[in-house]
């Protein structure tokens, strides 16, 4: 038989146990297993067939009953070749080693491809493991240094002289004496801290989204009831550069000038309604609003007032040049130049309304800023103000570093403000729990040097001052001609205004009943000292 229907045959037989399996698959449901082990099991069926063909021959034969005769010809055939000559055999072996050597490498090649299917189906998930080992490794080390660093910060806090509480002091002290933080201009910064964010914007949250568009501004928050902003015929030039600082003045033109002529009609009317509909014309012209504003302010209408002065505000800073800065304090305005001093008198009085409104904090800022504006002549007098503001606002040390650097310049000392205020903030920072023993007996004996002093330069002050705070001074100190009503008398008028300017401003702030304590024991202190004849009481009556 030739080797080509040995071939066919073969290939018969192969496919019928094939076939025959592939039955038995649809009558049995078999559960579904791996690719591998049916690769597995198909290597090993081939490998079975080509190396023992004449079982494999057998098996089907038994099992195929149709074709039994047909096998048991071929089969008689293939003995009668194998019987008749040796050099057949011999062909036929050859032939058969040859087709098994064929059939091995194909299933040598079949399992190469099967194991270069798995090792690359498990080389994928590996590297998706060492990528989620490298990421949790990083994420590990990252949580590892920042809990250093954290470990660090507090080490260097829980230190006395930390390196960061140093940098922190060092770099508030470099900044300028005035100033102006811009979070600080917004009252509502200093209510969220006293209040919370929900007690003051309340329902605000919803209508900001649907808010008109406005300029962003600083000095004021723009509301929804103000018009929209147009040219008003405000504006702003740079006039010089000098020492440092920058002069600027502000400009009208001729049609906001004509308004003023108009404005100026109005008043010598002294008739409100005509700066009303002037208003109405022109909303945006500055003096008719703060005019205005005095008006409801007279009226106890504080919320109009308050509302007018805001929007006197924001029509300024949306006239400031480009280079105009409210924080550097470099910025300089010149109150003489009749066209600046709107300005300023928008600032005082938005300065008071802050005051009145309980945001002592923020009303600073704007003292600092009218004082960086004109530092030179202080047209409105805000060094007489600021000790108080800063008290208010428990900002202590301000109060004194302002005190050591402008006090031999200025002799702020020779100010019955300062005088008293500046041993009161000494005495509030001693009392502080952070301090050590030293600090707090150094601050101590300096705020009683202070006020025993200002108590011998200014003895007019007390009496008044007792009687705001409803106390009753001592019979020593009453029947004490130093404290008594002579010394009222005796004294210039404009000492005597400066005097009542402070205890009118400042009373509530010494009622306290430790600060009154306080000063009880200092008086007697004084009355001993003047008693010795110290020569400071003879220096003071001489000046």
């Amino acid at each position: 038989m030739s080797s080509r229907s040995l071939r066919k045959l073969r290939g018969e037989r192969k496919q019928e146990p094939l076939n025959h399996f592939a039955d038995q698959e649809e009558e049995i449901e078999r559960p579904l297993e791996p690719a591998t082990t049916r690769k597995r099991r198909r290597n090993r069926a081939n490998k079975a067939a080509a190396g023992n063909l004449p079982q494999r021959i057998s098996e089907v034969d038994e099992t195929d009953a149709t074709s039994d005769k047909h096998l048991t010809e071929v089969s008689d055939d293939i003995n009668l070749r194998l019987d008749s000559s040796p050099g057949e055999n011999d062909q036929i072996e050859t032939m058969q080693n040859i087709e098994n050597e064929e059939l091995e490498k194909e299933n040598e090649e079949l399992e190469n491809e099967s194991d270069v299917l798995r090792t690359s189906s498990q080389n994928k998930p590996k590297r998706k493991k060492k990528k989620k080992k490298n990421r949790n490794s990083t994420a590990d080390d990252a949580q590892e240094v920042a809990t250093d660093d954290i470990d660090s910060i507090l080490q260097a806090i829980e230190t006395p002289n930390g390196f960061h509480h140093q940098t922190r002091t060092v770099s508030a002290e470099s900044r300028p004496l005035l100033y102006v933080e811009h979070r600080n201009l917004n009252p509502e910064t200093e209510l969220k801290r006293y209040f919370g964010v929900r007690a003051v914007l309340g329902d605000q949250r919803s209508k900001q989204r649907h808010r008109s568009l406005h300029r962003s501004t600083w000095l004021t928050t723009p509301k929804d009831t103000w018009p929209r902003y147009t040219k008003t015929g405000i504006s702003m030039q740079l006039l010089e550069t000098k020492g440092g600082a920058q002069y600027f003045t502000f400009e009208h033109n001729r049609d906001y000038q004509q308004v003023q002529f108009k404005f100026l009609d109005a008043v010598d009317s002294m008739d409100p309604n005509n700066i009303l509909t002037l208003l109405r014309v022109n909303p945006h012209h500055i003096d008719s609003l703060l005019q205005l504003s005095d008006i409801c302010r007279m009226q106890e209408d504080q919320e109009m007032a308050r509302d007018l002065i805001e929007k006197a505000l924001y029509c300024f800073e949306s006239a400031f040049h480009p280079v105009f800065s409210l924080t550097n304090g470099n910025s300089r305005l010149d109150y003489r130049r009749a066209e600046n001093r709107s300005f300023f008198l928008a600032l005082y009085k938005h300065m008071i309304f802050l005051e009145k409104r309980g945001c002592p904090r923020t009303a600073l800022e704007f003292c600092k800023l009218i004082r960086s504006l004109d530092p030179e002549r202080d047209p409105l007098c805000a060094l007489l103000i600021i000790d108080f503001l800063a008290l208010r606002a428990r900002e202590y040390a301000f109060l004194i570093r302002l005190y050591e650097e402008w006090e031999f310049h200025l002799n702020l000392s020779q100010l019955p403000n300062f005088a008293f205020s500046v041993p009161l903030a000494y005495y509030h920072l001693s009392q502080r729990e952070d301090l050590s023993d030293t600090e707090r007996c150094q601050k101590q004996e300096r705020a009683k040097r202070l006020i025993q002093n200002a108590l011998i330069v200014f003895p007019s002050v007390l009496m008044p001052l007792l009687d705001l705070c409803s106390v009753q001074a001592d019979q020593a100190v009453l029947s004490h001609k130093y404290f008594g009503f002579d010394v009222q008398i005796r004294q210039p008028n404009a000492l005597k205004q400066l005097v009542m300017l402070f205890i009118g401003r400042n009373w509530m702030l010494w009622k306290e009943p430790r600060v009154m304590s306080w000063l009880e024991e200092n008086v007697k202190e004084v009355l001993r000292r003047v008693d010795a004849n110290d020569p400071l009481v003879q220096e003071s009556e001489n000046k």
